[in-house]
C-alpha cells in the first residue's frame, strides 16, 4: 500500500511539472504578444507590465528546475518518467529566454521618445507567426502531438521568410535612427520562432525517444 501511495504521489509530482510547463508556456506566449502590441500601439503601460511580468516567468523556470531537482534525487526515474523531466529542464529555459526576448521589446518600447514611423505589417506578421509557434509547440506537448510538434518545425522555414523580408522592409522605408531597434526587435522575434522550434523538438523527443534537429539555413 505504501508502495502504490508513492507511485500515487510521484505520478502526480510529474503531473504538476508537466502542467507549470503548460502554464509557463501561456505566460510567455502572452508577454510575446502584449510586447507587440504595445509597440505597435506605442503603450508604455502595457511595456511596463510585460517588463514585471517578466518574473513571473522567471520564478516559474525555478519551481520547474527545483521540482525536477527533488524528483530525480527522490526517485531515480527512468524511461519516459526521465525523458519528461529532462525536456521539462529545456523546455522551461527556451520559454524563459521567449520571456526575455519579450522583455526586450518591451524596454525598447518603454524607451521611445515617439512612435515609429514605419509600415507596421511585416512587424505584425512576423510577431503573429511567433506567436502561433509558441501556442502550437505548447498545445503539442500538453496533447503528446508529435504530428503538431513536426508543423512547428515546418513553420519556422515561414519565420524565417518572414524576418528576411520585415528586415528588407524596415531597412529600405525606416529612418536611420529608427533602424537598430526595429532591426533588434525582427531578431528578438525570429528567435522567439527559433525558441518555439525547439521546444517542438523537444516535444518530439519526449514522445518518440528520438531526437530531431532542424537544419537552420545560414542567413
Amino acid at each position: 500500500m505504501d508502495q502504490q501511495m508513492t507511485r500515487k504521489a510521484y505520478t502526480e509530482d510529474l503531473l504538476k511539472i508537466q502542467k507549470k510547463i503548460v502554464d509557463m508556456g501561456t505566460t510567455a506566449s502572452a508577454a510575446a504578444r502584449d510586447s507587440i502590441k504595445a509597440l505597435l500601439n506605442f503603450d508604455k503601460d502595457l511595456a511596463a507590465q510585460v517588463m514585471n511580468n517578466d518574473d513571473i516567468i522567471d520564478k516559474l523556470l525555478i519551481d520547474i528546475e527545483d521540482s525536477c531537482i527533488l524528483l530525480i534525487a527522490k526517485q531515480q526515474p527512468i524511461a519516459h518518467d526521465l525523458r519528461i523531466i529532462a525536456t521539462s529542464f529545456k523546455i522551461s529555459t527556451d520559454l524563459e529566454r521567449i520571456g526575455d526576448h519579450a522583455f526586450d521589446i518591451a524596454r525598447i518600447t518603454s524607451n521611445l521618445k515617439k512612435p515609429f514611423n514605419f509600415n507596421k505589417s511585416y512587424i505584425k506578421e512576423l510577431s503573429d507567426c511567433a506567436v502561433t509557434m509558441i501556442n502550437m509547440s505548447i498545445q503539442a506537448y500538453k496533447d503528446g502531438d508529435v504530428s503538431l510538434a513536426e508543423q512547428v518545425c515546418h513553420e519556422d522555414d515561414n519565420a524565417d521568410s518572414l524576418f528576411a523580408k520585415t528586415l528588407t522592409e524596415i531597412s529600405n522605408y525606416t529612418s536611420v535612427e529608427s533602424l537598430p531597434e526595429l532591426v533588434f526587435i525582427s531578431r528578438y522575434l525570429e528567435r522567439i520562432g527559433d525558441h518555439a522550434t525547439n521546444i517542438a523538438e523537444w516535444v518530439i523527443y519526449l514522445e518518440t525517444a528520438e531526437r530531431i534537429r532542424k537544419t537552420k539555413k545560414i542567413k
